[in-house]
């Protein structure tokens, strides 16, 4: 599943494709969003808006698409005219700019502003949107019994973060991934959403994720890059059995509410 990196950059590009008033056109070829998209259809984008794992797409009066690509969802981007459709494709937006074709969401509907505040009101602070409270974060943390993994994990406590961040941001502040949420200080979470905040930008930037330091890096270690469909140089996730790239442990894995969890068992102890 996409993590809240990828969701803010589809926002930017929608709204350097589609915004500045001009009218967008809008159809469902497959047809499961046809009545939204006739009713969006020739109005202008008025704005593009990213809440952890969800996208909003503003039309005025008209209200705010509402898409979460969940497991399967992608979203394509193109120059020039829309071509033929081909295959499943949800939502097709197109303008000047070129075209955006949306396929496989878990979710894409129309909501009214009042139906957008309210799934805004259930998700956790994102570490990418400046109206970010991480006080609100540390409150839920510091006083669960569930496990700092999990709770990462729980877009509810903090928006956006999904498994590869979660395994990172541990492994880099040597937190053990069972500890309860409520052993944490107030030091070790602020370092933690601080660490989240840069990491997550630098995956905006890059439009991948890379969280080892500069001393771990292939250069500076004088070993290969990492092959992996996610990109990305990272410590411990998806790395179970291989040596931790700062003390040579073997990588632990389990699973953890359903998630495949990575650590390294030294570096993390308790």
């Amino acid at each position: 599943m996409p993590e809240g990196h990828t969701i803010h950059r589809l926002a930017a590009e929608y709204s350097t494709r589609f915004g500045g008033g001009r009218p967008v056109r809008a159809d469902s070829p497959q047809g499961k969003f046809a009545d939204g998209a006739a009713l969006i259809d020739g109005q202008p984008l008025t704005g593009a808006q990213a809440h952890g794992k969800h996208l909003f797409l503003g039309f005025g009066p008209i209200g705010w698409v509402h898409v979460h690509l969940g497991l399967y969802g992608k979203v394509a981007f193109g120059t020039g005219p829309a071509p033929a459709p081909v295959g499943q494709i949800r939502l097709r937006l197109a303008g000047a700019a070129g075209y955006a074709e949306l396929r496989g969401p878990t979710a894409c509907a129309l909501l009214t502003d009042a139906e957008k505040e309210a799934i805004e009101a259930r998700l956790g602070p994102d570490p990418l949107r400046a109206d970010a409270d991480p006080e609100l974060a540390w409150r839920r943390v510091s006083a669960s019994r569930v496990s700092i993994a999990a709770l990462l994990m729980d877009q509810k406590v903090v928006a956006g973060v999904g498994n590869v961040y979660r395994a990172e941001v541990l492994f880099r502040h040597g937190i053990d991934p069972y500890r309860a949420g409520r052993s944490l200080s107030l030091a070790e979470w602020s370092a933690i959403w601080s660490d989240l905040v840069a990491l997550m930008r630098e995956g905006v930037r890059n439009n991948r994720i890379d969280t080892v330091r500069a001393e771990h890096t292939p250069e500076a270690m004088g070993r290969p890059p990492r092959v992996d469909d996610h990109g990305g140089e990272v410590y411990v996730y998806r790395r179970a059995g291989m040596p931790c790239l700062v003390c040579a442990t073997e990588v632990a894995t389990a699973t953890l509410a359903a998630r495949n969890l990575f650590w390294c068992p030294s570096c993390q102890a308790c």
